[in-house]
């Protein structure tokens, strides 16, 4: 059955107001739609096309667009491995609560200036947190990094710019 009439089927079995919820339609144009749901700040949308039938498995009938946010969180080290991409561990700004990694995706110059602070501000090891690769650093780098939204925790995050917190008038 296309995805039309497999809407009104659903619609009509699924009781408003309960735990399932039905998923409206948003007809018109998928920039204006996806550029709305970015400024409600909401995860994403998924898209469908209209006249494609139920398969099970990967299609390409539908396709997930993603939302994503630029927040800032301090800096606790650098994981490097040869052969590996670099990583930013990240924490909450004002809690210390690792929230997960950053691919570090800085152009060349800005990856060396990272590295030079790193091993200036290089500290101990955060309690409790064992990553043999890591050089931590002390509290005071501060990391922008893009992330999607909608996670307690990072996740598909890239390093986008990073400062020193006692220096941050010199950005």
């Amino acid at each position: 059955m296309p995805l039309t009439d497999r809407r009104e089927i659903l619609e009509a079995i699924i009781p408003t107001g309960k735990r399932i919820q039905f998923s409206q339609a948003l007809p018109g144009d998928a920039r204006s739609i996806f550029h709305l749901v970015d400024r409600a700040g909401l995860e994403g949308v998924v898209s469908k096309r209209k006249d494609s039938v139920y398969r099970s498995g990967p299609s390409t009938n539908w396709q997930k667009a993603k939302c994503y946010s630029i927040d800032e969180y301090e800096l606790l080290g650098v994981e490097r491995e040869p052969g590996k991409p670099a990583f930013a561990l990240m924490a909450e700004r004002g809690t210390g609560r690792y929230v997960g990694s950053a691919f570090i995706t800085l152009n060349r110059e800005m990856r060396e200036r990272l590295w030079q602070r790193v091993q200036e501000h290089a500290g101990p090891a955060p309690k409790g947190m064992k990553r043999p690769a890591t050089q931590w650093v002390k509290p005071g780098l501060i990391g922008r990094v893009k992330h999607l939204r909608g996670e307690e925790d990072l996740r598909h995050a890239s390093l986008q710019d990073f400062y020193d917190e006692a220096h941050r008038h010199d950005r």
